[in-house]
Parts: structure tokens; C-alpha cells; sequence
């Protein structure tokens, strides 16, 4: 029984390490570091921030960070985002399904002058690998995640995926 626990732990880790190592090539890759990274260990502990969800409002329904605002991707709106944020110092984080589409996001915030802008490192997909809650569109927690494609799901393996 032992060996089987041993054997199971190691495929998991093993599983975990070659997920995070992809998810490491494909940021380095399709990202400019334009926006400071928060690392999701960071962001569980704080408080009084605000989380905006810049994916397609499909995919923020299936699940979301708990208290996320969506603002969506193709239609985020800047003006509503600086009356919906009167603060310019306000803390700000950023997520998408890995980080690329939010980092386009923060990179427009901090363009209009909001100077306290951090991009979720890993995005939603990393937040549930740490093993953190996400919530579905009617507040309840929800195993789910909605992974965009199945070329994107291969970077999540901690959740129910969502095509």
C-alpha cells in the first residue's frame, strides 16, 4: 500500500514539475515582463486588491478568483475601469488564463496612469495548481476551469476542464 502512495505521489509531482515547466517556456516566450508579476503565493495572502478578469465572460462563469472583477479582453474599456477605480495607487492584479491576455490589460491600465499594476503569474491555471479556490458565476466554489482550448488545457492538471 505504501509503494502504491510512493508511486502515485511521484507521478503527480512528476506531472506538476513538467506542467510548470512548460507554463515557464510558454510565459518567457509570448510575454514582455511589461507588467511587475505577482506570484500567486504573494497574492493568497494579501488583502484589499483588486482582481480583474480579463478573460471572455464564458470562460469567467465556468470560475473566477473569488471577488474578481470581470473586465473582459476584446471590449475592456479604460474609462470604466478609471471610474470603477478612482484610486490611482490602488493595488491591481490582473489574470487571465496563464497571464498573456492580462498582461495587455495591465499594460493599458498602467498607461492611464494607474501605477500599482501586478499580472497574476500563471493566471487562473496556476492559482488552482496551488491548490487555491475558484469560484463559479453564482459565488459557488467549483472544481472547474475553463482551460480556452485543448492546447492550453495541457498547462492545467489540477481541475475539471471547461472547452
Amino acid at each position: 500500500m505504501r509503494f502504491i502512495f510512493i508511486i502515485t505521489a511521484f507521478l503527480f509531482l512528476a506531472t506538476s514539475v513538467r506542467s510548470q515547466k512548460k507554463l515557464d517556456k510558454v510565459l518567457e516566450k509570448l510575454n514582455k515582463e511589461s507588467v511587475p508579476y505577482i506570484q500567486v503565493e504573494e497574492l493568497s495572502t494579501m488583502s484589499n486588491v483588486i482582481l480583474l478578469d480579463t478573460r471572455k465572460k464564458e470562460e469567467f462563469n465556468v470560475s473566477h478568483l473569488k471577488d474578481a472583477v470581470w473586465v473582459g479582453y476584446k471590449h475592456f474599456e479604460i474609462e470604466l475601469a478609471k471610474k470603477s477605480i478612482p484610486n490611482a495607487n490602488s493595488t491591481i492584479v490582473v489574470y487571465c488564463s496563464i497571464g498573456v491576455r492580462s498582461e495587455d490589460i495591465g499594460e493599458k491600465l498602467l498607461k492611464a496612469g494607474f501605477n500599482n499594476v501586478h499580472n497574476l503569474y500563471g493566471g487562473i491555471f496556476e492559482w488552482k495548481e496551488k491548490g487555491n479556490i475558484v469560484v463559479d458565476d453564482s459565488d459557488n466554489e467549483t472544481q472547474k476551469v475553463h482551460v480556452y482550448s485543448k492546447h492550453w488545457g495541457k498547462l492545467l492538471t489540477n481541475a475539471v476542464k471547461v472547452y
